[in-house]
């Protein structure tokens, strides 16, 4: 799955277009490399965002199969890791 559709699609964005001018920007990164929007995502990676005041990052723990999936299941998609 896309990069931006899986931030998208397991709540951390609230649109695609969101996400996707997010990585073009240059502060989505995936273990520690810069991405661009088409890029896969894969179980285990390390999604980097890097907001004006903080850093965020993510473990992938599963690709979801539906279009969206509820906020109360993200935690099943993506681990918060502390930075």
């Amino acid at each position: 799955m896309r990069i931006d559709k899986f931030l998208n699609c397991v709540n951390i964005t609230k649109r695609r277009t969101i996400s996707e001018d997010m990585c073009k920007s240059g502060v989505v990164s995936i273990n520690d490399t810069i991405v661009k929007p088409a890029k896969d995502v894969k179980i285990g990676d390390v999604i980097t965002i890097k907001y004006l005041k903080r850093i965020v990052k993510y473990q992938v723990l599963q690709i979801p199969i539906t279009k969206t999936i509820p906020k109360s299941a993200q935690s099943e998609y993506v681990r918060s890791i502390d930075v």
